[in-house]
């Protein structure tokens, strides 16, 4: 009964989420129109309008993973209704909550385990994402997934577990490439595993180990050996993911004005003023900010690319050449800032910046002057991010030791995940939102009660399995 309230609380704020800030458009139209030639032509492939009519080309440029789903709920309830979709990701994000609230009673009791269940159905941020047709929320579940089965397996060295585990990483991958993190930091928990002091028992303990994060590996990876020989057939290329720019083959690279967007962009606003609207629309250079220039001449140069470009706006290849001679001279000057402090400037804009971008907020909320209602708002939502990180913060600390392996499996992927996102060009917080099964996790044992010593891997394998549920 006390899971009622909680999940009733969340099931309207996801709800409420849906029916007044639902979105789909952009890169959702784009896995649904993928989506529907799969079902009506029997082709993974996109919509072309040429000359010639209307086509239907094969595509590598996204993972299978969404598109199914989607595909599933244009069977199930007619092609073009994403209101089912959304209806579904709002239950599998409550389904993460549960997930979550069972990972902190695995390692820290009943107490902390009620704490993760509030904070994960009352984030506004996770249960913001359910009401939007991208792949943010079947990725947060596949990581609360993953953490609880590993748990799971840790506790009670059932191999059962390893079904759930090896699905996770392989969705989350299928899903997104980044995905495949998750499977890199759950395969070092099962390495690491639970302790014995006696020699031979330890042996025999990691050759257990060994052998189940293979198998995880093993099963995890077959759809993708389906997916590359696809693309082997298709395209002639051996591609197991995506290309990083989620590029087709064949597409015109923009590799040049992605590398100057890194040498000066740290925030969502360049992502959305900028870097969106290239090679579609405008580029205005008011909107640059002064550290985009180094000196007088630079600017000029830089406005005089952005005339050219905007004569035609389109990117060819020889604007995105000048592009590349400009990014080339700023991390000439100063390799520093571009190696180390923009990537870090980034990454912490990608934690820390309020989650407003799915809602009707001003991408320059912080102009109060503009919009003072909104930027109070935005002020407010960041301040409760920011809780949730403190939170996380002293529950690293508070943390049970003798789960210190299951904690160090979920730093690795945060770690892993902030190196990749310090590379892109491109900053969005929406790219931090699959850390948040961890981070809420971690607030939760930061903010309980303790219940003794905690509970780890070992002890917890002694306990009844009904006394270990929620």
């Amino acid at each position: 009964m006390l899971l009622l309230p909680p999940l009733a609380a969340g099931t309207v704020l996801r709800l409420w989420f849906l029916h007044s800030h639902a979105v789909v458009q952009g890169d959702s139209l784009f896995y649904g129109d993928i989506a529907r030639n799969w079902l009506a032509h029997g082709i993974y492939g996109r919509t072309i309008e040429g000359t010639a009519g209307t086509l239907v080309a094969p595509t590598l440029a996204r993972l299978p993973g969404y598109p199914a789903l989607i595909a599933a709920c244009f069977f199930a309830f007619g092609t073009g209704h994403y209101t089912p979709l959304l209806y579904l990701q709002a239950f599998l994000d409550l389904g993460s909550c549960l997930l979550i609230a069972g990972l902190v009673q695995r390692v820290s009791g009943r107490r902390a385990a009620m704490a993760a269940l509030v904070l994960a159905a009352l984030c506004p941020f996770t249960a913001n994402y359910a009401a939007v047709a991208l792949t943010e929320t079947p990725s947060v579940f596949c990581v609360a997934l993953s953490f609880y089965s590993l748990a799971s397996f840790q506790t009670t060295r059932r191999r059962l577990w390893l079904l759930p585990l090896a699905f996770s990483w392989s969705y989350a991958a299928l899903l997104r490439p980044d995905g495949v993190l998750l499977g890199a930091a759950s395969f070092a928990g099962l390495l690491l595993g639970g302790g014995n002091r006696e020699d031979g028992e330890r042996s025999s303990r990691l050759r257990e180990r060994f052998l189940a994060a293979v198998l995880c590996v093993f099963f995890a990876t077959l759809p993708f050996a389906v997916w590359t020989l696809r693309n082997l057939h298709t395209f002639h290329t051996f591609q197991p993911l995506v290309a990083r720019d989620a590029s087709d083959a064949g597409e015109t690279s923009t590799a040049g004005f992605d590398r100057w967007m890194k040498t000066w962009a740290i925030d969502f606003t360049a992502t959305s003023e900028i870097d969106w609207n290239a090679d579609n629309n405008r580029l205005e250079i008011d909107l640059l900010p002064n550290r985009a220039f180094d000196s007088p001449g630079e600017y000029e140069a830089t406005r005089k690319l952005f005339a050219d470009y905007n004569r035609g706006t389109t990117l060819t290849p020889p604007l995105d050449a000048r592009f590349a001679a400009l990014a080339a001279g700023r991390v000439a000057r100063h390799p520093l800032r571009y190696y180390v402090e923009l990537p870090m400037l980034r990454v912490a804009d990608m934690w820390l910046r309020p989650r407003v971008e799915m809602l009707r907020v001003p991408v320059r909320w912080w102009q109060y002057h503009r919009h003072p209602a909104a930027a109070c708002f935005a002020l407010l939502y960041g301040l409760l991010n920011l809780a949730y990180l403190v939170m996380a913060a002293i529950g690293v600390v508070r943390w049970p030791r003798a789960a210190w392996r299951m904690l160090a499996a979920m730093l690795l992927y945060i770690v892993l995940r902030c190196l990749l996102l310090a590379t892109l060009e491109g900053p969005e917080t929406r790219y931090t939102l699959e850390c948040f099964p961890v981070v809420i996790a971690l607030a939760a044992v930061g903010i309980a009660k303790r219940e003794g010593a905690g509970m780890g891997q070992d002890e917890a394998s002694r306990v009844p399995e009904h006394r270990r549920s929620l």
